[in-house]
C-alpha cells in the first residue's frame, strides 16, 4: 500500500502554520505550499528540489522539509 502524503496524512492543512515537515516520495515534485494548504492566505505555489540532498528550504516562509527514506 502506498504511503499517504504529508497533506492527506494531515488533512487540511494549515499554511505556514509550522516550520518543518516530513514529506515522502508520494509528495513529490515537493512545493511549497503542500497540496491540502489554503492558497488564498499563502505565498505563490515555488517548486522545491528536495531529491539529491532530502532536504529543501521554502525561500517564501522559511519552511524547512525532510524526505522520509523509506
Amino acid at each position: 500500500m502506498a504511503e499517504e502524503s504529508a497533506a492527506t496524512r494531515q488533512g487540511q492543512v494549515q499554511p505556514n502554520a509550522e516550520n518543518r515537515y516530513e514529506v515522502t516520495r508520494d509528495d513529490l515534485p515537493l512545493h511549497c505550499p503542500l497540496d491540502g494548504m489554503s492558497l488564498w492566505n499563502s505565498h505563490p505555489r515555488v517548486y522545491l528540489p528536495i531529491e539529491d540532498t532530502g532536504r529543501a528550504k521554502c525561500p517564501y516562509c522559511g519552511a524547512e522539509f525532510t524526505l522520509r527514506r523509506d
